[in-house]
């Protein structure tokens, strides 16, 4: 029996795989580095930082490079990984899924799509009181898109609101231009506060420009096949975008603004859910119910997609929302809902709401020491592990853009000396102005891993603030 010859491109690949085993390291990730700039598109963000980080492998509250050095993450993949790299109760469950049934066509039910459904809607029923039902997508732009249908079939072409500095994926403002772009409401944030006016009078002045929008121009907005004179109101309790946290009565305040012009309240918990700021939803600190609620990112760990929307029964019955009205090949897919039920079932057997509010109180204590020594620190502040680090100029008011750019790219350096050894810090950027360290670590974080990552963002601060 004749063997065949190897071919040219076998021969190629089994050359590649010695001469990378010869590589050191360094080598390793220019080599890495080389491919990419000639092979990979810069559509996304990877480009933001010159050159881009290669990430090797993770575990806890750390990402670990080709050379092997310690990264802490203070950001955690924009709040998507809340329980910590390989987190190993629900990597198992996505294995087991993986194992039984990983994939089937969206149009067929499975076990873990009704348990999770069933969870969500138990939990808004018990806080909330309201009866309801869940529809999942892939997405937070997609569950945030299922939203804006589930108010257009309510309130028709009906105006619809956001706060400005808010971040909601990239649906609402391009399914329709002309009809979805929404009105932006100015919302509470330190950066564009007045001198003088405090959090709470500030957060007051916000609603009053609102009322004055609601009455002026969009006074004559209608949509005559409906009732309404106004859809709905997009809102991150916290906007994630620099976790702008707003005053305690701001969001009661404004739900009575909504209930007197029958405004519908769409809550867009898809980066602050899931016990990021010590509740399952963020929304549960100011007492007020939404009508729509949209969720994601960290119900999976970030180990699948999976969205989804929640909404009271009138919104989202058969009758309203009817087979067909939203469906998507991969949406309520089996491998993310396993993850997620997987997800809600600890979240019934640990009391994340205490620690994560211990913890954070920690953190933010830490953080308010800093910016008693560190004169270009002008604002912290946070909610459960939800926090915030703003950056000015000298004189404490001017935004300081390109310090924390600096931070950003001398904490990927991974040479901050801390406890007898080096690590990297990995941090993210946010604000209307892009001058806030947004902090959202892993809600299973140490309290040794807090002191380390104060440590080194002293260490940080020390580095960029030397003359």
């Amino acid at each position: 029996m004749s063997m065949q010859k190897p071919s040219t491109a076998d021969r190629t690949m089994a050359g590649d795989v010695i001469a990378r085993s010869r590589r050191s390291p360094i080598e390793e990730e220019a080599s890495l580095l080389a491919l990419e700039a000639r092979y990979c598109a810069h559509g996304d963000s990877v480009h933001h930082a010159e050159p881009p980080k290669i990430f090797d492998h993770c575990e806890g509250s750390y990402l670990y490079d080709i050379e092997g050095r310690q990264f802490l993450d203070l950001q955690m993949w924009h709040s998507a990984v809340n329980f910590g790299y390989a987190n190993r109760r629900l990597n198992d469950a996505l294995q087991r899924q993986l194992n039984r049934l990983p994939q089937i066509a969206s149009q067929y039910l499975h076990r873990e799509r009704i348990e999770l459904a069933a969870w969500l809607a138990r939990r808004a029923e018990a806080g909330w009181g309201e009866r309801g039902r869940v529809h999942f997508n892939l997405g937070g732009s997609q569950a945030v898109a299922d939203a804006l249908k589930l108010v257009r079939n309510a309130r028709g072409k009906a105006p619809v609101f956001a706060f400005a500095g808010s971040y909601h994926g990239r649906a609402l403002g391009r399914t329709r231009v002309d009809l979805d772009r929404p009105h932006l409401v100015p919302f509470p944030s330190p950066g564009r506060r007045p001198r003088g006016m405090s959090k709470e009078e500030h957060g007051e002045e916000c609603l009053k420009q609102f009322t004055r929008l609601l009455e002026t121009e969009c006074g004559g907005a209608r949509d005559e096949r409906a009732e309404a004179r106004y859809a709905a109101f997009f809102v991150e309790p916290i906007q994630s975008a620099g976790h702008v946290i707003p005053p305690r009565n701001f969001f009661r305040e404004l739900k009575t603004i909504l209930d007197r012009h029958q405004i519908l309240l769409v809550v867009d918990e898809i980066q602050m859910g899931v016990y990021r700021t010590g509740k399952l939803w963020s929304i549960e600190h100011f007492g007020v119910t939404p009508d729509i609620l949209v969720f994601g990112k960290a119900i999976t760990n970030g180990l699948n997609h999976l969205s989804g929307i929640w909404a009271r029964e009138k919104l989202i019955s058969p009758e309203v929302f009817p087979p067909g009205s939203a469906s998507s090949n991969f949406a309520s897919n089996p491998l993310g809902t396993a993850v997620a039920l997987e997800t809600v079932r600890m979240l019934d057997e640990v009391d994340f709401g205490e620690s994560v509010m211990l913890k954070g109180a920690y953190f933010l204590k830490g953080l308010e020491e800093l910016k008693r020594r560190y004169a270009i620190i002008c604002d912290v502040d946070g909610l459960g592990l939800a926090l915030r680090m703003e950056i000015c100029a000298e004189d404490g008011f001017t935004p300081g853009k390109a310090m924390v750019e600096r931070m950003v790219e001398e904490g990927l350096k991974g040479d901050l000396e801390a406890e007898g050894k080096r690590h990297g810090l990995v941090l993210e950027v946010g604000g209307p102005e892009k001058n806030v360290i947004a902090l959202a670590p892993a809600l299973t974080i140490s309290y040794e891993e807090i002191g380390l990552a104060l440590k080194l963002l002293d260490r940080l601060l020390h580095r960029v603030t030397r003359r």
